[in-house]
């Protein structure tokens, strides 16, 4: 009996290993700082938010640093205010300029720092959300956003790590937005269609007009015929027996 018994014990602590393991590794996976939602359209407008969870057990969250990408620059940035919460914002020298509008901006927004108010931030088992409007996004497939996330114990992650693709997420990966390109406008074909359909009804309605009007005068002379066989009967003596 006790040979039994201690196999089974030591699987069952191997299991319990394993599991500890798996858990142990897909937790910091899941709390990692996104952006939502993650897909946009290049040369439109989009509104998005970068979701930041607190990952400490006795600290709280009290700095956001969102960097925006240099090779993709956007002509127009602005944040929702956020309670508790205030925002700076850095630009810096774009060339070329970036169109907006028809205009030309030399400019573009190049850093977000959201900082808390004293005895304020993100707390323990809490997270926080940063809206940000941007437009028109530009003609990429991927913007990459570097965040750095501050502790009031002065701790820092540093979410900056860029994907590759094919390969696994990082371990400290950086929020990705992915830009489909602008759906094509509808074809020309649709007005020439209905104008085709126009033609097919007048088409349609010309022909019925037609036989209408041979219906009609088909009748008329059978009108007519019928009337002169009736006279030419009544004309004609009866034959006598």
């Amino acid at each position: 009996m006790i040979r039994l018994r201690r196999p089974a014990t030591a699987a069952a602590l191997g299991l319990a290993a394993v599991a500890a393991t798996v858990l142990g590794l897909a937790g910091p996976a899941s709390a990692h700082v996104t952006i939502n939602p993650k897909e946009g359209t290049q040369g439109g407008y989009g509104r998005f938010a970068l979701r930041v969870p607190n990952e400490s057990d006795t600290a709280s969250t009290v700095k956001v640093e969102v960097n925006l990408p240099d090779d993709a620059p956007v002509g127009s940035v602005s944040t929702m205010p956020v309670p508790g919460w205030t925002v700076a914002v850095e630009k810096r020298k774009v060339d070329p300029p970036v169109e907006v509008h028809g205009s030309q901006l030399t400019e573009a927004v190049s850093k977000l720092t959201f900082t808390a108010a004293p005895n304020g931030g993100v707390k323990p088992g809490e997270f926080q959300e940063f809206p940000v409007s941007m437009g028109p996004l530009p003609q990429v497939d991927t913007m990459v956003f570097k965040v750095l996330q501050t502790y009031s114990d002065g701790n820092v992650s540093r979410w900056i790590e860029e994907p590759t693709p094919g390969a696994e997420e990082p371990e400290n990966p950086a929020p990705v937005l992915t830009l489909a390109a602008a759906s094509a406008s509808p074809g020309a074909s649709a007005p020439a269609a209905a104008v085709a359909d126009d033609d097919d009804d007048d088409a349609d309605s010309g022909a019925g007009t037609a036989f209408g009007v041979a219906g009609l005068v088909a009748g008329l002379a059978g009108l007519v015929l019928g009337g002169l066989a009736f006279a030419r009967t009544r004309r004609e003596p009866t034959a006598k027996s």
